[in-house]
Formats: C-alpha cells, sequence, structure tokens
C-alpha cells in the first residue's frame, strides 16, 4: 500500500507541496481531477484527515455524498471508494480492467462498503478510477 506522503501533518497540504510529492505523478493527478469533473460532475473538493496518523486525502463529493478519496504519496497516488453492494455488483458487469475486478473482490467489506484503493501509477488508471466513480454514483 501507498504511504501517505502527508502523514503526520497538522494543517491540509498546498497545491504545491502536493506536486512537490507527486512530482511527475502530478500529471496524472490533475488528469484525473479534470476527468472527474467532465464526466462524473465532481467538483466539490475538500482535504480531510481523520488522524495526523492517517494523512491527508482530497475527497470528492457530489452533494454531502462522498465519492472518491484521492491520496497523495511519494511520486504515486490512490484513488479509494467505499463501494456498496450494487455497485460492486455493476462493476463486475462492466468492463473495467481484469485486475480492477480483482482487488475488489479481495477488498475488504466494511459496514460502510468493501474497500476499493487503486494506485494511480499510470495514464490507463485514471480511466478506471472514472469508471468506478461513475458506477458508484449511479448506484
Amino acid at each position: 500500500m501507498i504511504a501517505n506522503a502527508f502523514t503526520g501533518k497538522a494543517r491540509q497540504p498546498t497545491d504545491s507541496e502536493v506536486a512537490a510529492e507527486l512530482g511527475p505523478a502530478k500529471a496524472n493527478w490533475d488528469r484525473l481531477l479534470t476527468g472527474l469533473a467532465q464526466d462524473c460532475d465532481l467538483t466539490t473538493r475538500e482535504w480531510n484527515s481523520s488522524s495526523r496518523k492517517a494523512g491527508w486525502s482530497l475527497r470528492l463529493k457530489r452533494g454531502d455524498r462522498k465519492i472518491v478519496y484521492l491520496s497523495p504519496g511519494h511520486g504515486v497516488f490512490m484513488a479509494s471508494f467505499a463501494l456498496g453492494d450494487r455497485a460492486v455488483q455493476e462493476a463486475h458487469r462492466s468492463k473495467l480492467p481484469q485486475e480492477v475486478i480483482e482487488i475488489i473482490d479481495t477488498a475488504k467489506h466494511y459496514a460502510e462498503g468493501t474497500a476499493v484503493r487503486l494506485e494511480v501509477k499510470r495514464p490507463q488508471d485514471i480511466a478506471a478510477v472514472i469508471q468506478l466513480a461513475a458506477i458508484k454514483l449511479a448506484n
């Protein structure tokens, strides 16, 4: 699992701090944010930290509904979802890459849903995150 780059920080990271930690992965971060805004209308963004130990993540929401969390690491970042049962079923019927389906199938299940965490390392990972966000929104 990716270590959060902002573990132990008392305040939310600035854009320049995020860019410094992500390095070249910042281009994927920006592409994903743009894609989520355009394709899923996810324009409400807020930084959140449940504890200093957990670090900071950027929460993307529609209304009060939390859709995806983006957690910056060192040169890479993680997209995290809590998927309900219907969203998991729809993911299986979708054309998501098999590796994403395997991540969903092996993810832990909690009362809030199935905790799906996808590392975003390559541009092709962006499409899977956007597709999963659309599935969550529809279900």
